[in-house]
């Protein structure tokens, strides 16, 4: 096992986080990097083990525009602010993975600075994809190229070609010298060559033991690049979409059925999260915000290894907006939430489950099995080496009675509220309060476990301690629960006497309405009715052309199940859904 099975993550964007100037001058450096040192402790205190960070290199804006990639951001501070900033993580035992942008560059990069002064006699002309001397972009280059995205500001590299993949490799072998990386988390995956993937895959099995590639992919058939010569993860799009959606629809069976979808790809450790820099803010998202509990006890013990981004453990609000994803990457100041684990619910709820989890190895490693199913509750079992974990959630407004098939022991503890419960007759029978959730391990039979006590926090209270941080810092990043999240012993054990639990579903006969986002009749008449050009341009076609362009690709490889053309009509990203598209390549 590596250390990535087990690690839990947290993601900072460090342009937003510092505050650094939406645009690069390439003047000299200031070293912002250096506010995030007293960061580390906290990411710490909240039970995290490794860092994802990033767009780290030099840029003239949000950072994936490269222009150096051996040189720290100038807005960000020095190469020896960067080494410096890694050492302190691994101090205090915390994991660093870096943005790497490696599917394009920005126009400040030195081999397509080349190309504008020397044109066809340029010896990069070949590091670019379809570079064309007949074409004209926006910028006036008197050329064309290939981007990503439809961006000319991001221009895409030829991995195919062979010094460009040396370059990209060197500048690997370079990150892990200079400054000690534990892994890469690759952007746009989802569009790079996989031939490239698998030099990036060997060069990381020569810089470093466990170097980890974690790659940026929205959708398809994630072991795809999750396999032995490729990446070792991807982003979990899938579940991410699942875990907002099931709780405002009060769908569970959406959240179980995606599971499953996704353990059919094979045993793959992705990447969970809930929000990222380009995403709103999950406290946003939710449309009752209790639901914060049952959702991040969801992420801390389904597969997969559980990430948060930056800020959301206080609970903060991030809108994304049509021109500007400057919301979901603000300015934050740690010192503004000194005592949040102790006064912030959000706060307290992250940090003992960072620390449960540590302590809780079936979590990490565990086989996966439902025990029950309704819309609004949900449990299932993580099971290892004869040990059973047992993870309930609740999204309903009323506490629910659950009886449950446990493990070879004689008592269960809920390491969220410390209720102890009797196993009888090979179950144990709890309450699950009101939009909460639990984790029951077997009391007295896991050494590894420490009890982790949560209590509720006086929420007034919080809100009247930050009211002078809020006249101080912008109001879409300083927005704390509105309601209690965790849940006391004793809301656990209440019993509330109207409940009339659904009845328990077997998830094979979940109708169509339930897990597809269209009625069937439909998605059967968008099928009829649209007719695809596929000698136009992915980048020409409406987003109805390129979800039935991507559906005839898939169907050229197999069967189109009802699950995948759901996956596909979730999209409806235009830029998405032309990545997609071209991936077909």
């Amino acid at each position: 096992m590596s250390w990535y099975n087990e690690a839990i993550f947290y993601h900072i964007y460090p342009l937003g986080l510092t505050g650094a100037p939406k645009h690069n001058d390439y003047s000299a450096p200031v070293s912002r990097l250096n506010t995030l040192l007293p960061w580390i402790d906290h990411i710490r205190e909240i039970g995290c083990t490794a860092l994802y960070i990033g767009p780290l290199f030099e840029s003239v804006g949000h950072g994936y525009e490269t222009t150096d990639y051996k040189k720290l951001d100038s807005r960000l501070g020095t190469n020896e602010d960067l080494k410096n900033f890694v050492a302190a993580c691994h101090e205090k035992e915390i994991k660093v993975i870096f943005d790497g942008v490696f599917n394009h560059t920005g126009r400040d990069f030195f081999a397509f600075k080349d190309i504008q002064q020397n044109r066809e006699h340029s010896r990069y002309l070949n590091w670019y994809c379809n570079v064309n001397f007949g074409g004209n972009t926006e910028y006036n280059d008197g050329f064309s190229y290939e981007n990503w995205g439809g961006y000319n500001l991001l221009v895409k590299l030829n991995q195919r070609n062979p010094e460009v993949q040396n370059y990209i490799c060197d500048v690997i072998r370079f990150w892990v010298s200079e400054f000690d990386v534990d892994g890469i988390r690759l952007d746009a995956a989802d569009v790079l060559d996989f031939d490239f993937m698998r030099a990036l895959r060997r060069t990381a099995a020569e810089v470093k033991e466990d170097f980890w590639l974690m790659g940026e992919v929205i959708h398809g058939d994630y072991s795809r690049w999750v396999n032995g010569e490729t990446l070792h993860s991807v982003t979990n799009y899938a579940l991410h979409k699942a875990l907002y959606s099931g709780h405002n629809d009060h769908n569970y069976f959406e959240i179980a059925h995606t599971v499953k979808y996704l353990q059919n790809m094979g045993n793959l450790d992705l990447y969970n999260f809930v929000d990222n820099h380009d995403v709103e803010r999950i406290y946003t998202k939710l449309s009752n915000k209790a639901h914060f509990a049952p959702v991040h006890v969801l992420l801390y013990t389904l597969p997969g290894v559980p990430s948060i981004y930056y800020g959301s453990e206080f609970g903060i609000e991030g809108k994304k907006e049509k021109f500007s994803d400057d919301s979901l990457r603000p300015a934050l100041d740690i010192k503004d939430y000194a005592d949040a684990v102790q006064k912030n619910p959000c706060t307290a709820l992250i940090a003992a489950l960072g620390k449960i989890r540590q302590h809780t190895p079936a979590l990490s490693y565990g086989s996966y099995a439902e025990l029950q199913l309704t819309n609004r509750q949900f449990a299932f079992a993580r099971d290892l080496d004869g040990i059973r974990v047992i993870v309930t959630v609740n999204n309903d407004d009323n506490a629910a009675d659950m009886s449950l098939p446990a493990g070879n022991c004689a008592e269960y503890i809920g390491t969220l509220t410390g209720r102890k419960v009797p196993v009888q007759d090979g179950r144990i029978n709890v309450t699950v309060a009101a939009n909460s959730g639990e984790i029951w391990v077997p009391a007295g039979e896991m050494p590894e476990y420490i009890p982790v006590k949560t209590e509720t926090a006086d929420i007034e209270k919080v809100q009247e301690e930050t009211e002078e941080t809020e006249e101080t810092t912008s109001t879409q990043t300083e927005s704390p629960a509105q309601k209690t999240i965790t849940a006391t012993e004793e809301t656990a054990a209440a019993k509330a006497e109207d409940i009339q639990p659904e009845k328990t579903a077997d998830t094979s006969a979940i109708s169509a309405a339930n897990s597809f986002p269209e009625n069937t009749e439909a998605a059967a008449e968008k099928e009829k009715t649209v007719i695809v050009d596929m000698n136009k341009s992915p980048e020409d076609m409406t987003v109805d052309e390129l979800q039935q362009a991507i559906l005839a690709k898939m169907a050229g490889n197999g069967l189109v199940t009802d699950q995948m053309k759901k996956t596909v009509y979730d999209n409806i990203w235009h830029d998405s859904l032309v990545n997609w598209l071209k991936s077909f390549h």
